[in-house]
């Protein structure tokens, strides 16, 4: 396998965006906590024993699901990012749940033949540089007939609150990056074909993708935290002039005004729940 894959991600994920998820990591949690519901329900659905969670982050799906298993069960997160490893490490001793992390590239780390039930992802699966080296490496990890589920956004049209503060920036931020389509990234599984064609080619099988459309919502009061950290609009502010930076900060709060309710934040995320299941594979 290419051990160079990923470079760029990892250089992302261990940069900024890692420092940032983990400085906003409570309210990351608030808002996907449903999603973890639905990611448990299927680990419970399939009597998985043994889960892999795939692009972990800082690790609140994984304790989720080592909490539904207890003590009989093994759940891995395994993440690219060193301080959102290292994070999700810190939140399982101090939860003293059966949990594991892993910090190395799911495309390419080599895990034991059949050694997982199910592999889950909460959003962690739009980031390889290989989509389809990166499933298939994933299909050897599980035992045969073993189960894939992951949570994938659906295009940025369906998911207007994601888009809305680069909407709201770009008229004050003219160096803003355009999003790429199928590039890693929040919206590189958009495509319901693509995904299929993608997993296809990994030799997965049974493959579907069930659209979901999910409730989140945040406290109001983290709303400036959420795009001043958080998100394509976060990484140019970084640079931008104090004056140029306030001007942003209003024009997006007040872009976000119909997503705020009361004292909360509120959005649906559509998303996909990709499903599949591993055939045998040589390694």
């Amino acid at each position: 396998m290419n051990t160079n894959a990923n470079k760029e991600q990892s250089a992302l994920w261990n940069g900024p965006s890692g420092a940032a998820w983990v400085n906003q990591q409570a309210l990351l949690d608030a808002s996907f906590v449903n999603f973890e519901t639905l990611l448990v329900e299927q680990v419970a659905r399939t009597r998985a024993r043994r889960v892999l969670d795939v692009g972990c982050g800082s690790g609140a799906t994984t304790l989720a699901i080592a909490r539904h298993l207890g003590a009989s069960g093994t759940a891995l997160g395994i993440d690219i990012s060193a301080p959102l490893v290292e994070l999700a490490r810190q939140r399982a001793a101090h939860e003293s749940v059966n949990a594991q992390f892993l910090l190395a590239d799911a495309q390419t780390h080599a895990f034991a033949d059949a050694e997982f039930d199910l592999a889950v992802s909460r959003f962690g699966v739009m980031f390889f540089e290989d989509p389809a080296a990166a499933f298939a490496n994933l299909r050897g990890a599980l035992r045969p007939g073993g189960g894939l589920r992951a949570i994938a956004f659906r295009a940025a049209s369906e998911n207007p609150f994601m888009t809305t503060a680069e909407r709201a920036a770009a008229p004050l931020l003219p160096n803003l990056p355009a999003r790429q389509p199928d590039a890693p990234g929040q919206f590189a599984f958009a495509n319901r074909a693509r995904v299929e064609s993608i997993l296809a080619a990994a030799g997965w099988s049974e493959i579907g993708l069930a659209p979901i459309d999910v409730p989140c919502a945040f406290p109001a009061r983290e709303l400036t935290n959420y795009f001043t950290r958080l998100g394509p609009v976060a990484f140019v502010l970084r640079d931008a002039d104090d004056a140029t930076r306030a001007r942003v900060i209003e024009s997006v709060r007040n872009a976000f005004a119909p997503f705020v309710q009361g004292d909360e934040v509120r959005f649906i995320a559509a998303c996909w729940m990709i499903g599949a299941t591993a055939a045998p594979t040589a390694r």
